[in-house]
């Protein structure tokens, strides 16, 4: 099993860069959405969640998360991980995740935990500007969490622009590759996904090989 780790800001086009690499490749894919391995806060009255900083790497759960990547490199299966953006809340399902051919995280901290970019086969880093990531955050907010205009300036303002200066934009000395534009980037998902299914053959032929070389 491959594993690709997705970084970039909040708006950058994570998710469409692992949706367009998944249609792309062609094999079986896992993605796995860091969004999903919020912490939750059950103690918390709903007010007192919503002015949490869900844009600082310590309100994930990096130890949960390293788990069950841990789990589907080796082979097995695990239960993904939901988050209720409405209510601020954890929402899991039960459904299971089986393990693929790729794996691939993608999250604004997908970078942060050493663990898991040590496990990392290829790490890619979004670019894009701000102000083009504020208005994709604008749109996706409104349409899929239901937020206020309002509050997604004054939550922007407080800890996504901060966040994003002082953690998020240095991840890129982190990668591996750089995607500029986005995750419609067509002509780097070709180049990316050439690249992994020439490393998926190149690894089936290894298996191949070990496995004759047994008889």
């Amino acid at each position: 099993m491959l594993f690709i780790g997705i970084c970039g800001a909040s708006g950058s086009g994570k998710t469409t860069l692992a949706e367009e690499l998944t249609r792309d490749l062609g094999v079986p894919t896992t993605v796995i959405n860091q969004d999903g391995y919020y912490l939750d806060h059950p103690d918390m009255t709903f007010e007192e969640r919503c002015l949490l900083n869900y844009d600082e790497p310590d309100i994930f759960d990096h130890d949960l998360l390293y788990q069950d990547i841990c789990t589907l490199l080796s082979g097995q299966p695990i239960t993904r991980k939901v988050y209720d953006f409405s209510r601020h809340a954890r929402a899991d399902g039960g459904e299971l995740v089986e393990p693929t051919e790729v794996l691939i995280v993608e999250g604004i901290h997908a970078f942060y935990d050493r663990r898991l970019m040590d496990k990392m086969y290829l790490k890619l880093y979004i670019s894009v500007e701000p102000d083009i990531c504020l208005l994709r955050r604008i749109t996706r907010d409104i349409k899929d969490r239901g937020r206020a205009i309002d509050n997604i300036a004054s939550q922007y303002l407080a800890t996504v622009k901060p966040m994003y200066d002082r953690y998020i934009r240095n991840y890129v000395h982190e990668a591996d590759v750089i995607v500029a534009r986005g995750g419609k980037n067509a002509k780097i998902v070709d180049i990316l996904a050439g690249y992994v299914r020439d490393q998926l053959i190149a690894d089936h032929r290894q298996r191949e090989a070990e496995q004759a070389a047994k008889v």
